[in-house]
């Protein structure tokens, strides 16, 4: 039985894992008799309004947000089945997963803030060039291929942003990736580097869409594995 790991990066498209790109990948993931096992980062950050909250003193002003726990924000859709990151191991996984939203960008990375200067957070990092390193799959969805190529950029490794001509594709091509323009549920499979992107809400706008490209996604790394 292939086993799948899954880093996520809190609970709402703002400033975490986005819910129906991360669900989606999860029920494509356990349609196939396979296991799944949910990771995430230590640490805090700043909370997103997901809705339009205005100080009634001064109209259209945003209240002041606040800080929460990423690994405490991604329990919530892990159902609590959740381990630190500092645990994972890819001798134990088959592959390693990415669903998008903007906790890639904020909370995984730096990228929302700091644009081509952007860093990752420690252990995202390890993780991803741990599983490289190991010859082993790597899969993303959304804007959390750019974590991705700021990680693998160097090995000139090919993946999608969605269409190809946004800011995150032109900063990926200047980390040295190969950036491929792709549909809603398109994937784009890089053979050679084992590396699986799909773009999902950076194209789609349906959530028809997302379930139909994570199993694409997932199908694309069952062929794979073989």
């Amino acid at each position: 039985m292939k086993k799948i790991a899954v880093i996520l990066s809190g609970c709402g498209n703002r400033d975490g894992s986005e819910l129906q790109e991360s669900l989606s990948l999860l029920l494509a993931i356990d349609r196939r008799g396979w296991q799944y096992q949910c990771f995430a980062p230590e640490g805090y950050f700043e909370v997103v309004p997901h809705v339009e909250v205005v100080d009634d003193e001064e109209e259209g002003t945003i209240l002041d947000t606040e800080q929460r726990d990423i690994f405490v924000e991604s329990a919530r859709i892990a159902r609590g089945n959740l381990l630190p990151l500092e645990q994972y191991s890819p001798e134990d996984y088959d592959a390693l997963a990415l669903p998008g939203g903007m906790g890639a960008a904020r909370n995984l990375s730096t990228f929302a803030f700091d644009g081509p200067r952007m860093t990752v957070v420690d252990s995202v990092a390890d993780a991803i060039l741990e599983t490289y390193r190991a010859h082993k799959p790597v899969l993303a969805m959304c804007i959390a291929p750019m974590v991705v190529a700021k990680m693998l950029g160097r090995y000139e490794v090919e993946l999608t942003l969605g269409p190809d001509d946004n800011q995150a594709s032109g900063v990926a091509k200047g980390f040295g990736c190969k950036v491929k323009a792709c549909g809603p549920t398109d994937v784009c499979v890089d053979t050679e580097h084992k590396v699986l992107t799909t773009p999902a809400y950076m194209a789609a706008t349906r959530i028809s869409e997302i379930f139909a490209g994570a199993e694409n996604l997932v199908a694309a790394l069952e062929q794979m594995l073989g």
